[in-house]
């Protein structure tokens, strides 16, 4: 009897034993495939939201396009649905109005604007080359990105109006003026540059003077029998832009007395 109770209590204890290994294997089968689920499910999200992002640049996209062509008061909704390929409640849905996506396209202009600008080189060798490249890099900007010359041609038609409700277009600047004013007191501090230049008055004033010809590349050029758009007029135009600026900086300088 006693091996016999023995023997009965260890097949207990190893049914037991195999009930609890099941019953572990099943749990854990079901935290797996809960686990599971769970990442398929933030997958599945991340997927969505990725794709909605990608319409709405996708919108944003075409919308800079026609802005720029057509104007604030040329471009059409209807048209903007059209090549986005999109719903026109799916526009409203992301954007809200008209205006609003007119907003959100200067906003998407001047933020790529402000980006550019703060990779500008800082590591120059002297301040006078400092504003070399300056001058190259804001020449560059406005001849590879027309459609913001588009659009501020409408903003400016309109006084400005759509980016007083915009919080996000400033920003930028505060950077691209310190970095300026820290060159000019540099090339001041060397008697190399003039005292007292306004950053803004300067930074306008180079803007300026590659804006202008950018913009009025074509009528000038039938104008003046000149072919302004080739690689060749254009470096002599940014040489031409860097000797006024550095002329201008140079006048009055300490070395100069």
């Amino acid at each position: 009897m006693p091996a016999e109770s023995t023997f009965m209590r260890n097949g207990a204890s190893i049914r037991t034993s195999r009930t609890r290994k099941k019953s572990s294997l099943a749990k854990s089968k079901i935290a797996g495939e809960a686990s599971t689920a769970s990442v398929s499910k933030k997958k599945a999200v991340d997927g969505a939201e990725a794709g909605l992002n990608r319409t709405r640049q996708r919108i944003l996209d075409v919308a800079i396009q026609e802005f720029s062509a057509k104007g604030y008061d040329g471009a059409r909704v209807d048209d903007i649905m059209r090549l986005a390929k999109v719903s026109k409640n799916l526009i409203y849905h992301y954007f809200g109005s008209k205006e609003k996506l007119f907003i959100a396209v200067l906003e998407s202009a001047y933020q790529g604007m402000h980006t550019y600008q703060m990779s500008w080189p800082l590591d120059v060798s002297s301040p006078i080359d400092g504003i070399r490249k300056l001058v190259r890099s804001t020449f560059k900007y406005w001849r590879d990105n027309p459609e913001f010359i588009g659009l501020l041609n409408s903003e400016n038609f309109h006084k400005g109006k759509h980016l007083r409700k915009s919080k996000l277009t400033k920003a930028g600047y505060s950077g691209l003026l310190g970095n300026i004013a820290s060159l000019l007191k540099e090339g001041e501090e060397a008697g190399d540059f003039r005292s007292g230049v306004d950053p803004v008055e300067f930074y306008i004033s180079i803007s300026a003077l590659a804006y202008h010809y950018l913009s009025n590349r074509y009528t000038l050029s039938y104008l003046l029998d000149r072919k302004f758009s080739t690689e060749d007029e254009m470096n002599v135009r940014i040489r031409h832009i860097e000797d006024l600026t550095l002329g201008y900086l140079r006048f009055g300088a300490q070395k100069r007395r």
